[in-house]
């Protein structure tokens, strides 16, 4: 009898043992599981602005307010965030926020979801130019790859709306798509990234390369798709906006406070 009670109670415990380990798929310790979200991270270069803020930086140095506009699509929107208080745009508000105390800073979110460059730029004097902004941040080009937009046509378009964005005399930034698997399953994906980087340059605004800096956390730091976009494999989710704010606003704050390169150096007294 004893022998068999032995085996019996030695049978329910490894019964039991299956059952944790099914539960808890696998044995403590693995990584597919268990293991913690990865920091937020781009190295430098990915992420700078390669020219300063010169509107942003006057507002700064005066201690005036400063009003930013962001213009875009979905992902400016914020379609994938559990709420409108984890969009981009109202991240980016909190983050400059916290890097100057004493500003007033207000980031309006103009996103439209499913807008491609013509009918953001048609809305430019209502939802920008009339808000008299000192930033505006532009998020173009992902809904031309995804409906196969000319590639000519979107670079037109882009240029032209960029004339008519520094006529107001705010700063620029343009943002590029984001690295996705829906975004980056398209032939012309690469070509546009090109595009829009090439375009910048020629109307010297600044770029904000969120598709290298995306690339970055998965390609090189290894961060699974899942961790920063939605189950779509398309739009962003809380993660990967809070962390795109982040990235975004210390590459503002840097560019808004830059010393000049060309800054006067005093002569010494003799």
């Amino acid at each position: 009898m004893l022998g068999s009670d032995v085996a019996s109670y030695r049978g329910c415990w490894l019964g039991l043992g299956a059952l944790l380990v099914g539960l808890l798929g696998g044995p403590v310790g693995a990584k597919a599981d268990l293991r913690p979200a990865q920091a937020c991270e781009a190295t430098p270069d990915l992420a700078r602005l390669t020219l300063p803020l010169s509107h942003v930086a006057q507002r700064i140095a005066a201690g005036q307010s400063v009003k930013i506009v962001a213009i875009g699509s979905s992902s400016t929107a914020g379609t994938g965030a559990s709420s409108s208080a984890s969009s981009y745009p109202s991240r980016l508000e909190v983050e400059l926020r916290t890097r100057f105390p004493r500003l007033a800073i207000s980031v309006l979110n103009r996103g439209v979801p499913g807008e491609e460059a013509p009918q953001m730029v048609a809305r430019f004097d209502q939802a920008v130019v009339a808000e008299k902004p000192d930033l505006v941040i532009w998020q173009v080009g992902t809904n031309a790859l995804l409906h196969d937009t000319s590639m000519d046509a979107v670079t037109d378009t882009v240029r032209h709306g960029l004339d008519r964005l520094k006529e107001i005399g705010a700063d620029v930034i343009v943002i590029d798509p984001q690295f996705a698997p829906k975004v980056i399953a398209k032939p012309e994906t690469e070509r546009l990234v090109d595009s829009l980087s090439a375009s910048a340059k020629q109307e010297n605004v600044n770029l904000f390369r969120r598709f290298a800096v995306m690339r970055y956390w998965n390609e090189t730091n290894h961060v699974p798709f899942e961790q920063f976009v939605t189950p779509d494999g398309l739009h962003m989710n809380d993660w990967g906006y809070q962390c795109m704010a982040k990235l975004l606003a210390a590459a503002i704050s840097e560019a808004a406070t830059r010393i000049p390169q060309t800054a006067h150096v005093p002569t010494m007294a003799h």
